[in-house]
């Protein structure tokens, strides 16, 4: 398949997508799903530097990002169920970016954003154990 995009040309192989099926085979979805959250994560931590999409290179690598971990969640849904899938790659991005703001970019910490990241990540948990039977 070839699509052509503002004077570049993509080849989509059926040989590379053979490859990412086997990758996600080898390595777990879930392997797949942390690769797709922190991804996520990284873009979402350079978002400010986009100065609201007014900055191209920031702004192309922010957007890359995004639409990098949509596509690996994308594949990871095949091998497991999109309500666990989104439900891990939402709530574990959102508990990240939350800490990454805190350690990082220097955003207050009080017992309300604390205690609502407990909730995540609970939830992630209970979701994980529910249907692991």
């Amino acid at each position: 398949m070839r699509l052509s995009v503002a004077h570049a040309t993509v080849v989509w192989c059926s040989k590379c997508y053979i490859h990412l099926e086997r990758m996600i085979a080898m390595f777990s979805p879930f392997v797949v799903l942390l690769a797709a959250i922190g991804i996520e994560v990284g873009a979402t931590t350079a978002l400010p530097r986009t100065r609201g999409f007014h900055d191209p290179l920031w702004s192309v690598l922010v957007l890359g990002g995004y639409a990098l971990s949509i596509w690996l969640l994308a594949l990871v849904v095949r091998h497991m169920s999109v309500s666990v899938a989104y439900a891990l790659w939402s709530g574990l991005g959102t508990a990240a970016i939350a800490a990454v703001g805190i350690v990082a970019l220097g955003e207050r910490v009080d017992a309300v954003k604390l205690m609502a990241l407990g909730l995540i990540i609970v939830g992630v948990v209970v979701l994980n154990l529910s249907t692991a039977h």
